[in-house]
C-alpha cells in the first residue's frame, strides 16, 4: 500500500499544481490502471507568506510552516514535501514540529547531478535561495557540489521575473531570453548544468535555453517523494 504524502503546498500555487500533476502522473505510470497518489496538501495564500519574506519576517513565515506541518501531522501524512526552494530555509523546524520525515528538495537534485558526474552547478532560484547558505551549503556538504550563482544584477533579474511573473502565471518570452542571458554566463563561468532552484522556474525555461544540462527541482522532487510513497516502510 502506499505511504501518505504530505504537501505543503501554494508556494505558489502554479508550482503545487505541477508538484500535483507529476505525482499523479509518476504514480499511475508506475502503479498502471486508474492508480494515483495517496496524499494530503496544505496550500497557502501565497500573497501573505511572500510579504513576510519580503517583511524579513522569517519568524512568522516558519510560524506558518510549523503550523501547515502539524496539521498534515494531524490529518495522516507520513512524511512531508515542501513544494518550493526557498522555504527550505525552514525545513528543520517543519520537520521537527511534524514529527515527521521531510524529504528535502536539495537531495534529489545533489543525486542526480552527482549521478551525471558534474560537480560544478550554476543554481537560478529566488534571491533568498541564491544568496542563502541553507540551500547552497547542503549541495556543497552533502554533495561536494561547487554552485555558482549569477551576478547582482542576474540574481536581481532571475527573482524579478519569479515574483512579479512567474507566481501569477505570467510567461513572458522577453524574461525566457534574459534567463538564457543568465544561464550563459554561468556556463561561461564553467557550470557543467545548471538548477532551476525556484519550482516556478520549470513554466519558463527548458531543455533549449540551455547548452548544458538542466536540473528541474519540481520534477525531481515529485518524483522522489513517489519513489518513497511506493517503498515499503520498513526499507524507507
Amino acid at each position: 500500500m502506499q505511504r501518505v504524502i504530505g504537501l505543503i503546498g501554494g508556494l505558489s500555487w502554479e508550482s503545487s499544481a505541477e508538484y500535483y500533476r507529476i505525482i499523479n502522473q509518476t504514480t499511475r505510470a508506475r502503479l498502471g490502471g486508474g492508480h494515483s497518489a495517496r496524499c494530503l496538501m496544505w496550500s497557502f495564500d501565497f500573497g501573505e507568506i511572500e510579504a513576510m519574506q519580503h517583511a524579513g519576517r522569517w519568524d512568522l513565515a516558519e510560524a506558518a510552516m510549523t503550523d501547515a506541518a502539524r496539521r498534515l501531522a494531524a490529518g495522516g501524512a507520513e512524511a512531508l514535501v515542501i513544494c518550493s526552494n526557498t522555504k527550505h530555509r525552514m525545513a528543520g523546524a517543519v520537520e521537527e514540529a511534524a514529527g515527521l520525515r521531510l524529504l528535502h528538495i536539495a537531495d534529489p537534485t545533489g543525486q542526480a547531478i552527482r549521478a551525471a558526474g558534474l560537480t560544478r552547478v550554476g543554481l537560478l532560484g529566488t534571491a533568498f535561495t541564491m544568496e542563502h547558505e541553507f540551500y547552497r551549503g547542503r549541495l556543497h556538504d552533502r554533495f561536494g557540489l561547487e554552485v555558482l550563482t549569477p551576478d547582482d544584477a542576474g540574481r536581481a533579474e532571475v527573482h524579478r521575473v519569479i515574483y512579479e511573473e512567474l507566481v501569477q502565471g505570467r510567461v513572458l518570452e522577453s524574461s525566457r531570453a534574459a534567463y538564457r542571458a543568465v544561464i550563459a554566463a554561468l556556463v561561461a563561468r564553467g557550470a557543467q548544468a545548471v538548477i532551476l532552484g525556484c519550482t516556478e522556474i520549470m513554466l519558463l525555461v527548458q531543455p533549449e535555453d540551455s547548452a548544458v544540462p538542466l536540473f528541474d527541482t519540481t520534477t525531481l522532487h515529485a518524483t522522489a517523494a513517489v519513489d518513497w510513497a511506493l517503498t515499503p516502510a520498513a526499507t524507507g
